[in-house]
């Protein structure tokens, strides 16, 4: 079985396992109803519209307030 000669340091250990970390932007898609950017696969925040539907009524959810 192998044996490593020396203690690798905390600095290269740490720098090893941070290579494949990496943050990404959210990928957006424009709302077909309104054109507003949109998270894929989410209702729409702004019309309340997803797959060309309307799943929440917005109008409703207004006059709550």
């Amino acid at each position: 079985m192998a044996v490593p000669k020396r203690k690798t340091s905390k600095a290269r250990r740490d720098s090893r396992r941070a290579s494949n970390f990496k943050l990404e932007a959210p990928n957006l898609s424009e709302c077909p109803q309104c054109h507003e950017l949109k998270p894929s696969h989410t209702v729409c925040k702004k019309c309340g519209y997803y797959d060309g539907e309307q799943v929440i009524d917005m109008d409703k959810k207004d006059k709550k307030d």
